[in-house]
């Protein structure tokens, strides 16, 4: 059986697209991919399995037949559940381009919600842009701190703040780390969000407050994540490459700085959830 490491990988989900959709999809060619590989025969064992015997008795007749507990019907990546909720706890930021439109409102926040008004936005500079996003962005750090649970003034702030760990470690409502301006050609402009927490909902609803501070109006014209964690677009495979021999590589390039942020935030680091090289059958998954 081809070996898969235990751990996570990312995919590249398209637009549109439920999540559900593109996990059965990877599901899918993962188990068709393992299942095609060459694979060592199931152990076999005797059973006494009845069988016609004389005078049309049924007698037991021992017979050598496959372990059907080892059958390959069902395959996972072993411990990479685990690790998702791990790193699921270190309440990783992520990271959005946010497109926007000024000049109309909807009842959802999005440009194919329906219309509910139009305004002028030719008074808004640039400028008057990057005023309203300090702003969102001093009002969230302010947050940032009272969710944290921390005193400002102690060691122990000081030494997180070093090591960029002063976030949410509970739940909390959605929190902006960071905001800038990409791009500004009115009435389009494309905002960079770094946030927690957050809701692709959340994201577009502050594309229309924007848009009210301005004394205008705007809506969300696209979401697009960069960065979930500590996965970028440059981990994340594309549709053509969701197969075992990509999904492998991906796992084991990723696997260091999974664990590493997992060690760094959490303060420890489970050994067994490292992919081993000796493996030569998945484990079922965790369901």
């Amino acid at each position: 059986m081809a070996a898969v490491p235990a751990g996570l990988f990312a995919v590249y989900k398209p637009a549109g697209v439920a999540w559900g959709s593109v996990r059965a999809a990877v599901e899918t060619r993962l188990l068709c991919d393992l299942n095609a590989a060459p694979r060592r025969p199931p152990p076999q064992h005797v059973r006494f399995l009845p069988a016609p015997g004389r005078d049309g008795a049924t007698e037991l007749v021992p017979t050598v037949v496959p372990v059907l507990a080892e059958h390959p019907l069902v395959l996972g990546i072993s411990h990479g559940n685990k690790l998702l909720t791990d790193l699921y706890n270190c309440h990783l930021s992520r990271a959005y381009t946010v497109g926007g439109l000024f000049g109309k409102a909807t009842d959802d926040f999005s440009d194919t919600g329906k219309l509910v008004e139009k305004t002028t936005f030719d008074h808004i500079t640039r400028e008057k842009l990057e005023r309203v996003l300090a702003v969102i962005q001093g009002t969230n750090h302010k947050a940032l701190l009272m969710y944290s649970n921390i005193d400002m003034k102690t060691q122990e702030a000081y030494e997180l703040a070093v090591r960029g760990l002063i976030r949410p470690m509970g739940k909390s409502p959605p929190i902006i780390t960071a905001v800038r301006c990409l791009q500004f050609a009115p009435p389009e402009f494309q905002l960079e969000i770094h946030c927690l927490h957050e809701t692709q909902q959340y994201l577009r609803k502050i594309v229309h407050e924007i848009g009210l501070e301005l004394k205008s109006s705007a809506v969300c014209t696209q979401v697009r994540r960069t960065r979930d964690g500590v996965f970028t677009l440059d981990d994340a495979l594309l549709r053509s490459q969701w197969n075992l021999q990509n999904i492998r590589s991906a796992i084991w390039s990723c696997q260091f700085k999974v664990q590493a942020e997992i060690e760094r935030t959490l303060g420890h680091q489970d050994d067994s959830d490292l992919p081993q090289l000796d493996v030569e059958t998945a484990c079922a998954a965790d369901s």
